[in-house]
């Protein structure tokens, strides 16, 4: 591909959307910098030459003119004094030297325009470079603070974790441990109630008992108002 295509290419290219269809942004972006500052430099190398071009062209010019020139002085001359054969020939000579001035003058005008184009698409190359190392140096940064912010989260989550379980471990201790002791706290109160209630049924019994005999007494024992 010609320098003059890569560089329409580069300049009509959508930097963005080249940047959101690529795999590997920083990739793409470091090899963009690196066709973009080659082209820039054979564009730059061209529009040199096209310079030179120029000024040599322009000294062209001044050498036709003084030529012109010369030959008109040399035809006045040759009318004042009377050889009208040679002021003739002079004008001839300074023909041939003024077709090619303005010749000349076309081509130095193409030539101008094709430096000053030059001049415009090293502009636009280097405001598009420009904008691709800005887009690199932001895209390092998004890198840089994305891997951070990935490894803290990362850190914290497990941190959040471990906590987690360890809390929830030590919460379980303690249920478990009251439940022990609540556990233990009923076995030794069991005996105590246990004794209680055949405590109650052995009063019953002894009442039950002591009624019974009260009632064997009144029957066995006479009546005084009877006697």
């Amino acid at each position: 591909m010609g320098v003059f295509n890569r560089m329409r290419d580069i300049i009509s290219s959508n930097i963005n959307a080249m940047l959101d269809r690529a795999e590997d942004p920083q990739k793409l972006i470091r090899l963009m910098i690196v066709e973009m500052e080659d082209t820039l430099a054979e564009v730059k190398a061209a529009c040199a030459g096209a310079m030179a071009q120029r000024a040599k062209m322009q000294r062209e010019m001044d050498a036709l003119s003084q030529r012109v020139t010369a030959w008109s002085d040399k035809a006045q001359l040759a009318v004042d004094k009377g050889r009208e054969d040679l002021a003739r020939e002079a004008l001839v000579a300074r023909r041939e030297f003024r077709t090619r001035e303005n010749e000349l003058e076309h081509e130095l005008v193409a030539q101008q325009a094709l430096v000053e184009q030059y001049h415009a698409d090293i502009a636009q190359l280097e405001q598009k470079l420009a904008a691709v190392r800005e887009k690199q140096r932001i895209l390092v940064e998004r890198h840089k603070l994305a891997r951070h912010s990935k490894k803290a989260r990362g850190n914290a989550a497990r941190a959040d974790s471990a906590e987690v379980l360890m809390r929830f471990e030590q919460f379980e201790n303690r249920v478990e441990r009251l439940e022990a002791e609540a556990e233990l706290a009923g076995m030794s109160r069991r005996p105590d109630l246990e004794q209680e209630f055949d405590r109650l049924a052995g009063d019953e019994e002894i009442e039950a008992e002591l009624r019974a005999l009260k009632g064997i007494k009144q029957e066995t024992t006479p009546n005084p108002e009877q006697a």
